[in-house]
C-alpha cells in the first residue's frame, strides 16, 4: 500500500508549486510577493487557497488564480483545488518577503 502524505507534506508541496508562479510584471514569485494569504489542506486532500492581487485592475487578474489552480493540481494526491480572491486586507508591499523587497529594491 502506498504511503499517504500528511497535510503538512501536501501543504509544503503546494507552497513549492506556488513559488514557481511569477507575477508577469515583476521578477518575483507570487508567494514572496505576499499574494497568498492562506493555504489550507482539508479532507480529503482538497486544497483551499485565499489570495489577492496587487490591485483590482491587475492585468493578471484572470490568469494568476488559474495558474495557481493548475500548478496545485500537479501535486500528486490532490483531490480538488479551490482558489478564492479577496481584497481584504488589501495587498501592500509590507506583505512581501525580505527577499522580494531586496529583489525589487525596497530595502
Amino acid at each position: 500500500m502506498k504511503n499517504m502524505k500528511t497535510e503538512n507534506e501536501i501543504k509544503e508541496e503546494v507552497i513549492a508549486k506556488i513559488k514557481t508562479i511569477f507575477d508577469p510584471e515583476l521578477p518575483v514569485n507570487i508567494w514572496d510577493l505576499g499574494l497568498i494569504y492562506e493555504v489550507n489542506v482539508v479532507p480529503i486532500n482538497n486544497v483551499q487557497v485565499i489570495m489577492t492581487l496587487t490591485a483590482p485592475n491587475c492585468p493578471a487578474a484572470q490568469s494568476l488564480p488559474h495558474d495557481v489552480d493548475q500548478k496545485i493540481r500537479e501535486v500528486e494526491g490532490i483531490n480538488d483545488v479551490f482558489v478564492e480572491i479577496t481584497w481584504t486586507p488589501a495587498w501592500t508591499k509590507d506583505l512581501m518577503s525580505e527577499e522580494a523587497k531586496l529583489e525589487l529594491g525596497f530595502l
